[in-house]
């Protein structure tokens, strides 16, 4: 299909430039040809787009065009009078006071409000200063080019334009004028939000403190009467309302910080983190902003000009940066999430041989728990129902299991990693806290990360080398009982679904790794918003329930929900991924199921049985293999995407992540056996997760 409207010649157009000494000459020269264009913004945009770069560079120089307008006066005064007369009266608060910064408490419908302003951009009224910068500086790279020009190289194409600064005149709707404004506005929305009630429940210790934003408020009533009657309308560092004002801006920050350490005890839901993100995002606007007011000597008016002019061009070409708004917004959350997991970890990681054998007595249970529930499901899959009816007893098959697995305190194989991550994190973070050397900052995460591996290793073995005999004994005291095979008519089935060669294995145990990562984040996400909700405390503090049941017991309620109902729901869910995920493949037309390593060793042993023990020794060996295959993706599936959401929370650059495998293959090239066997070094022994 062909659209009459479209060429590759717009590409061409695009990126064709005309020569900038070229352009000045048509339309600054003496015959000022840019009086007689109608379209004046569009004339500064061509200009803008000779000079801008073709590629993303961190150091770029306008030299060049110096040196032009060094060499012809009158294009310099022809420019610059064009500029004064297309900037003069434009209004540019909303810039200050609004790109940039949150405008919804809801974050899904920021991200979709930025994400449509990205694809097709909001356009404010022609007479604002917005508008100008949106058709002039359209490229996300624009910020980067103009921050990186040396600062000499602007403040000498100030005075060839000669420019005056935002301090030589104070009337209204100036510059100067309309940059005080905006300091106001961002401080009565800041008391605005701040009061709300959900704000100031995170922060109890300042209860009976006088509120530092409501002085901020007053003192910067003072601030401008001293601006306003000094003869000059200056502000210099050593004015005591300004230090005033900024002691008390430092008291605000303390309030905001303190809201955001208190999450950890309190608990935190995504609209108080987008409150106190935008509170945090207009107290650092306002910082900026003053510091521009705030001059020492004439250099700096020249230089807080300037300042101005590219904060105005950032801001407003980063206001709908999708990226920033979820990192921003996800941080906070998801480390209280992953602190959780963290706790809850703890005691997946074994440090000796003690709990290297009570990790496999609990696996044990686990795979006791499995073996039943394969039978189970094989059960399940006789009932005829639809495919919803079918996801819904294989899900209520794998959750019930799970949680008695959970309740029990058994241990279910590939579990570990979505709830030890972020323990992983915390050791790499020290490390780097501590600035040691590359060679050995990773090194305490290799040895716990081999911990974990011996810790998962022996859970697989005990979870497999039950589910496989008691999968076995089941289908056999069935058979012996009913004179039934159950497991006949699906035999086939169960064992070529094992072989990564024969069925896509690999790619359904992938899917069960993304359901065991999904169950950390739902653990830890449940434990937060009862943390943030005071359930636990609501629970035992309930009038009626201590009037019918007793105080004793009622705390014993709270107790229990505060420490298993996050792995309860946790648990649930992932038994409603596992149960369902065949069924939803089915109705939208994918292969999808799920593989899991428990599972898989009981399904061999029906399999096996179902075939009479008749099957080839190469389909066998397929099978066996396909376990390891299927655990191993289970791991490394569900821990990456952890170690990802945990590296997020703890604000740690991805690039860390190549050094964090290096140190891991260094440490198992010197001690192989610590990844499946706990090695007693006196040493230096093993440290426990802290």
């Amino acid at each position: 299909m062909r659209f009459p409207w479209f060429n590759s010649d717009i590409f061409k157009r695009y990126k064709a430039k005309q020569p900038v000494e070229q352009y000045l000459s048509s339309y600054f020269d003496e015959n000022r040809g840019w009086i007689h264009c109608k379209d004046q913004v569009r004339v500064l945009t061509t200009l803008v787009h000779a000079i801008r770069p073709d590629q993303k560079t961190t150091q770029h120089s306008i030299r060049h065009f110096l040196d032009i307008l060094e060499r012809n006066p009158v294009y310099a005064r022809e420019l610059g009078s064009f500029l004064s007369n297309l900037f003069n009266n434009r209004n540019f608060k909303p810039i200050l006071t609004d790109a940039e910064i949150l405008e919804d408490t809801h974050f899904l419908r920021e991200v979709k409000r930025r994400i449509i302003a990205k694809l097709l951009p909001y356009q404010p009224k022609s007479d604002t200063l917005e508008f100008i910068l949106n058709q002039v500086f359209f490229s996300s790279n624009d910020p980067l080019w103009i921050d990186s020009i040396p600062e000499e190289e602007l403040n000498y194409l100030f005075d060839l334009l000669g420019f005056k600064t935002i301090f030589s005149r104070i009337s209204e709707n100036s510059a100067f004028d309309q940059l005080f404004e905006s300091i106001e506005l961002l401080i009565w929305r800041i008391n605005g939000r701040v009061m709300e009630t959900e704000v100031l429940r995170m922060v109890p210790e300042y209860d009976s403190h006088e509120s530092s934003f409501v002085a901020l408020e007053n003192e910067l009533t003072e601030l401008r009467k001293v601006i306003f009657s000094s003869p000059d309308f200056q502000l210099t560092p050593e004015t005591m309302a300004l230090k005033q004002f900024l002691v008390l801006h430092k008291q605000c920050e303390q309030f905001i910080d303190k809201a955001f350490q208190n999450s950890a005890k309190y608990g935190i839901s995504m609209k108080v983190n987008q409150h106190l993100l935008r509170i945090r995002q207009q107290l650092t606007r306002l910082k900026v902003l003053l510091d521009i007011l705030t001059i020492e000597g004439q250099n700096d008016m020249k230089g807080n000009t300037v300042r101005l002019a590219k904060l105005l061009i950032d801001i407003n070409c980063r206001k709908n940066n999708v990226r920033q708004l979820i990192n921003e917004s996800t941080q906070l959350v998801s480390y209280e999430i992953t602190q959780h997991t963290a706790k809850t970890g703890e005691h997946y990681i074994t440090s000796d041989r003690k709990e290297y054998m009570e990790m496999l007595k609990a696996s044990m249970g686990g795979g006791l728990i499995v073996g039943i529930m394969c039978i189970i499901k094989v059960l399940l899959a006789k009932v005829h129902v639809s495919d919803f009816g079918h996801a819904f007893l294989y899900s209520a098959n794998y959750a019930f299991g799970f949680i008695a697995i959970y309740l029990l305190g058994f241990t279910l194989a590939t579990k570990q990693p979505a709830m030890t991550a972020a323990a992983f994190i915390n050791e790499l973070k020290k490390g780097l806290d501590k600035g040691a050397k590359s060679k050995t900052k990773y090194d305490d995460f290799a040895r716990l990360f081999a911990r974990l591996f011996r810790s998962q290793f022996i859970a697989f073995v005990g979870n497999v080398i039950i589910a496989f005999p008691v999968a076995l004994a089941g289908v056999f005291l069935i058979d012996l009982a009913f004179d039934y095979n159950i497991a006949t008519s699906k035999a086939d089935k169960l064992i070529t679904d094992l072989s990564p060669l024969h069925s896509p294995a690999i790619f359904h145990a992938a899917i069960a790794g993304v359901f065991l990562f999904l169950s950390g984040i739902i653990s830890g996400s449940i434990a937060n918003r009862d943390r943030y909700l005071q359930v636990p405390y609501r629970i035992k503090e309930h009038p009626i329930l201590k009037l019918s049941l007793g105080r004793r017991k009622t705390e014993q309620i709270a107790q229990f929900y505060e420490k298993k109902w996050a792995g309860i729901m946790s648990n649930l869910w992932f038994g409603v991924f596992m149960g369902s995920t065949a069924s939803i493949g089915a109705f939208i037309g994918l292969d999808l199921d799920i593989r899991h390593i428990t599972f898989a060793s009981g399904n061999l042993a029906l399999g096996l049985y179902g075939n009479d023990f008749e099957i080839t020794l190469w389909m066998l060996l397929l099978g066996i293999l396909g376990i390891g295959i299927i655990g191993l993706i289970n791991f490394l599936v569900s821990f990456i995407l952890s170690l990802l959401l945990a590296f997020r929370s703890r604000n740690i650059p991805f690039s860390e992540i190549r050094f964090v495998f290096s140190s891991n293959w260094q440490h198992f090239k010197k001690h192989p056996t610590s990844f499946f066997f706990p090695v007693e070094n006196k040493k230096k022994p093993e440290e426990s997760v802290k």
